[in-house]
């Protein structure tokens, strides 16, 4: 299959070094020095190259703030029969862009990132498959997410949104919240040391890729849930109410399993 890729950054170029043994894939960046080590692949920096590789599916892997506009981009370039594609990690308004454009789509999500995933073995990752999506584009990344050994789910548009905003919006607020507090530690423990490696990672993202998993519409609900444990935590904390402690502390060991 021809595949153009879209955005040469982290995904971008993960994309591109996965599918390019079996495919004829080309990455399309604006800026030339990011392909400097992309391999078994053509390189694209401007537009009109996209017109004469005539993809048959197109990946769109630009930071999230530009995945419409990259689209629309694009759009002139490419075949009508040219199936369009996301791993957007929020979907809120993609559906309706997508109706609109006349292509058949495909929306997934890796749940997986290169900041904290071993991209050598991704066995115990997952990965999302939009149900709404075109049925030969589902084919195409059932078969392509099966070769990584990704543990593949199907969810609606709507389902994947709210486990987004459980998945990913709890611990994200967790950890930024430990971040706003802390302070230097001359001899950190190795929980302390723990949680900091977690929030250095969390924070070395994209601002508006962190802004934008926060701002998924479900994520209130899920921050409201946050506050109510954390104010029960405090009322047992403040009484030293040892029975109530216990009883927390069994729920939280049930949670986890």
């Amino acid at each position: 299959m021809k595949i153009l890729i879209l955005g040469a950054g982290k995904m971008g170029t993960f994309l591109t070094d996965c599918l390019c043994m079996k495919h004829e894939v080309a990455l399309f960046e604006t800026d030339p020095h990011r392909l400097r080590f992309v391999f078994n692949t053509q390189r694209f920096t401007k537009l009109e190259e996209i017109r004469t590789f005539q993809p048959e599916i197109c990946i769109n892997a630009v930071t999230l703030k530009y995945t419409i506009s990259a689209f629309e981009s694009v759009f002139p370039y490419l075949p009508k029969s040219c199936i369009l594609s996301d791993i957007a990690s929020v979907k809120t308004g993609l559906q309706a862009f997508y109706q609109q454009t006349g292509h058949r789509y495909v929306s997934t999500h890796p749940m997986f990132g290169p900041t904290f995933a071993n991209l050598s073995d991704l066995s115990t990752q997952s990965a999302i498959i939009i149900a709404e999506s075109d049925h030969m584009g589902k084919a195409f990344f059932k078969d392509f997410y099966g070769s990584l050994k990704l543990h593949i789910f199907e969810y609606t548009f709507e389902e994947h949104d709210e486990t987004i905003a459980y998945s990913l919006s709890i611990p994200f607020v967790s950890s930024l919240v430990f971040a706003a507090v802390m302070k230097h530690q001359e001899a950190p423990g190795t929980t302390f040391k723990k949680h900091l490696a977690v929030a250095r990672g969390l924070l070395s993202e994209d601002d508006y890729l962190l802004s934008e998993i926060l701002f998924n519409p479900h994520t209130a609900g899920q921050i409201d849930a946050i506050k109510e444990q954390m104010t029960l935590l405090q009322d047992i904390i403040e009484k030293k109410d040892t029975t109530r402690m216990q009883r927390f502390l069994t729920k939280v060991r049930e949670n986890i399993g």
